[in-house]
C-alpha cells in the first residue's frame, strides 16, 4: 500500500516511516509541509495519505487544506488526519462529499501499533476511523438535527461507535448486548436515516457521515 506522509516533526515523521515501512507499507513521500504535501499527492495519487493538520509555514490548518484539495482533485482518495487539534469546520468538510475513506485520530490516543494500522487499513478501504474525542466534538453541535433526532439515546450511542469504526462484535462488547442486538440497532439505525438497500459496509460508511455531517 503506497502512502504520502505529512508530519513536520523531524523525529515523529521518522518514526512514522519506520513503522509504516515495518508494516510493509511503501512511503513514497514525507513531507514537513502544506506545498510539498499538495505535489505529492499530485504525482504520486496515493493509496492513502497521512497528514497531520497544522504544517508550515503558518501552522494553522495548511495540512489540512491540502487534503481537502486533494479530495476534490482525486475524489475518493483516503486521507487519515494525525494531530493534536479537532478542527471541526474543516473536518466536517473533508466528511461532507460523502464518499468515505476519511479517518480523524488524536495523536496522544494512539496507544499501539495495532490500533493505528487496523485504522489505516480501514481508511483506505474506503472506512471510516475517528477518535472518540473528535466524534464527541463533532457531535455537540447538531444533536438535535434531523433526521438523527429521530433516533433513541441507545441508537445514537451505537451510531457514535459506529463512528469510531467498531465492528458489530465491538459494539456489543462495549455496549454489554449481544451481537444479535448490536445488529438489530443498526438495522433500526439504516431505516430511520432512510439509507438505500446496499451493502452493509457501504451503509455503515453512509450513516457515520450522516451522523458527523448533520
Amino acid at each position: 500500500m503506497r502512502v504520502v506522509l505529512a508530519e513536520d516533526l523531524f523525529l515523529l515523521r521518522q518514526g512514522l516511516i519506520q513503522l509504516l515501512e515495518a508494516y510493509d507499507f511503501e512511503v513514497v513521500a514525507a513531507v514537513d509541509n502544506g506545498r510539498d504535501l499538495s505535489a505529492a499527492l499530485a504525482e504520486h495519487r496515493p493509496d492513502i495519505a497521512i497528514v497531520d493538520v497544522r504544517l508550515p509555514p503558518t501552522f494553522t490548518t495548511e495540512g489540512l487544506q491540502a487534503a481537502l484539495q486533494a479530495r476534490r482533485d482525486i475524489p475518493g482518495l483516503p486521507i487519515l488526519v494525525l494531530s493534536q487539534n479537532v478542527e471541526q469546520m474543516y473536518a466536517r468538510e473533508l466528511l461532507a462529499d460523502g464518499t468515505g475513506g476519511i479517518g480523524y485520530l488524536l495523536k496522544d490516543s494512539v496507544f499501539d501499533n495495532d490500533q493505528f494500522i487496523d485504522a489505516i487499513s480501514r481508511v483506505a478501504a474506503g472506512g471510516t476511523a475517528m477518535d472518540p474525542a473528535v466524534v464527541a466534538q463533532l457531535m455537540v453541535s447538531h444533536a438535535r438535527d434531523e433526521p438523527l433526532g429521530a433516533l433513541t439515546a441507545r441508537e445514537r450511542h451505537v451510531l457514535e461507535l459506529m463512528a469510531e469504526g467498531c465492528s458489530n462484535m465491538a459494539i456489543a462488547q462495549r455496549l454489554t448486548i449481544s451481537e444479535g442486538a448490536a445488529a438489530k440497532h443498526i438495522s433500526n439505525i439504516f431505516a430511520k436515516l432512510m439509507l438505500p438497500q446496499d451493502s452493509d459496509s457501504n451503509r455503515r460508511v453512509l450513516a457515520v457521515l450522516a451522523y458527523l455531517n448533520a
